[in-house]
């Protein structure tokens, strides 16, 4: 049975590398725009220092195990302890952490003066036939050699290097991998790079024997210059654009794209009270938008924020041992601390989220990266505010009053912005011509009564 290499799960990492005060922002958390809602998406972790790094893979495979297969080009063979099965649920942890939140406030008595409080695959007994000579001499006439091969928990893995892109695209589609049209040409340049290719398959028995039955992401770590993310391979065979959400653990500071524009999201817009019940809608459909208006071309920053650290946080920031487990070695444990016995805080670990919605059209390039030395946070951030709906009678009460229409106003233009929803079904929804319209004349039609 032939394994098809599916377009969200083929990327590289290859990788290069790379204090200020944090304000904080107030509000009370009551939602978050995960990555369910994008359909084809997938995760990569890259935790990095001093060229030493781990990345984390997973994907939204959806179909039969035995039809899953895996194909990262890899800057170096790697050895058996330099592969690993994470856990999916610190995964998660991660993505809930940085995901884009909803947060409300709730206006005060005006007649009172105040100040706002703070919140702080198919079994295989090998993942090729038995080594025959004939078969050895069949590899070495197509200028493929499987440089190791390891079942790392329920995964075969073979690395293999190769002298030429059609002696490889050969090798794995008489292996049993169904490799798309065009793609010798992106091995090629791979192979120009000297790049190793990490092969993946599932195996049933193991998998049965550890009693999984969800993919769980595969880890790598080595060591290379180069900080990139080859997403090339990922869009020979794509049906359609592929979302790819990006989190760096770094020591010093942001991490960018050096060839694409990086995009901050609109974030601190104050929006309906009712986008709360389709607050994923309300995201996915920003996002949209954004990526319309940078041509299709850009790669967005959804969450940048110090590790010790969140406000308002979607989720608890990360564990010592949860950081670890994502390739965060420059921490020592003891370096972790415990604040009031509630969230524990990270030194030195920065976390990066980037997100990009790609295609062979518009990124014809891998993505290169650097580490910057901004330690600024920054989250995809949107506000409800509640109206004061108190009684009290007094002039401000009165100016409040008056004000609230062209507030709601503001906001319905600012929804149909961010998302492209029609304005007058947003003003529907929100009943704004229930609203009394502002009393009074403007300072100027006070002036004169002829």
């Amino acid at each position: 049975m032939r394994r098809v290499i599916g377009p969200t799960i083929m990327f590289l990492l290859g990788l290069f590398l790379w204090s200020s005060e944090a304000s904080a922002f107030c509000g009370f958390y009551v939602g978050k725009a995960d990555t369910k809602l994008f359909n084809k998406a997938s995760e990569v972790v890259i935790a990095r220092h001093d060229n030493k790094t781990v990345i984390t893979m997973a994907n939204d495979f959806k179909g039969d195990v035995k039809e899953f297969a895996m194909v990262v080009p890899v800057p170096t063979v790697l050895e058996k302890d330099q592969i690993h099965v994470g856990d999916a649920a610190v995964l998660k942890h991660l993505a809930d952490y940085s995901a884009p939140r909803l947060v409300e406030y709730f206006d005060d008595n005006p007649c009172r003066r105040y100040e706002l409080m703070e919140d702080r695959m198919g079994s295989f007994k090998s993942m090729v036939p038995a080594s025959a000579p004939g078969k050895q001499e069949r590899d070495r006439a197509l200028g493929v050699t499987i440089e190791a091969q390891y079942t790392v928990g329920e995964y075969d893995i073979l690395i293999l290097s190769a002298k030429e892109s059609a002696g490889l695209e050969t090798w794995l589609s008489e292996n049993g991998y169904k490799t798309p049209t065009g793609a010798s040409a992106v091995l090629h340049s791979y192979l120009k790079q000297n790049m190793k290719f990490f092969v993946a398959k599932v195996n049933l028995i193991e998998q049965s024997k550890l009693g999984f039955t969800h993919l769980r992401p595969l880890q790598i770590a080595f060591e290379s210059p180069k900080f990139m993310l080859p997403i090339r391979l990922g869009t020979v065979n794509a049906d359609g654009a592929q979302e790819l959400f990006i989190y760096t653990l770094t020591k010093q500071g942001r991490v960018e794209t050096t060839n694409y524009r990086t995009v901050r999201l609109p974030e601190a817009q104050e929006i309906p009270l009712y986008v709360k019940d389709k607050f994923g809608d309300f995201y996915r459909d920003l996002f949209t938008q954004q990526v319309k208006r940078e041509s299709e071309r850009g790669v967005f920053l959804e969450y940048t924020w110090d590790m010790n650290w969140c406000d308002p946080c979607a989720a608890n920031p990360l564990s010592a041992e949860e950081l670890r487990s994502f390739g965060v070695f420059w921490q020592d444990s003891s370096s972790f601390k415990q604040h009031g016995n509630i969230m524990p805080q990270a030194q030195n670990v920065f976390l990066t989220r980037l997100h990009v919605r790609y295609d062979a059209a518009h990124f014809p390039e891998d993505l290169m990266f650097q580490e910057t030395s901004d330690r600024n946070n920054f989250q995809a951030r949107y506000i409800l505010r509640h109206p004061w709906t108190g009684q009290d009678d007094c002039p401000a009460a009165t100016a409040y009053r008056q004000q609230l229409r062209d507030r709601y106003e503001r906001e319905a233009q600012t929804l149909a912005n961010l998302t492209g929803w029609n304005i007058g079904d947003i003003r529907k929804q929100m009943n704004i011509a229930s609203l009394p319209v502002s009393e009074g004349k403007k300072w100027y039609q006070r002036l004169w009564t002829n």
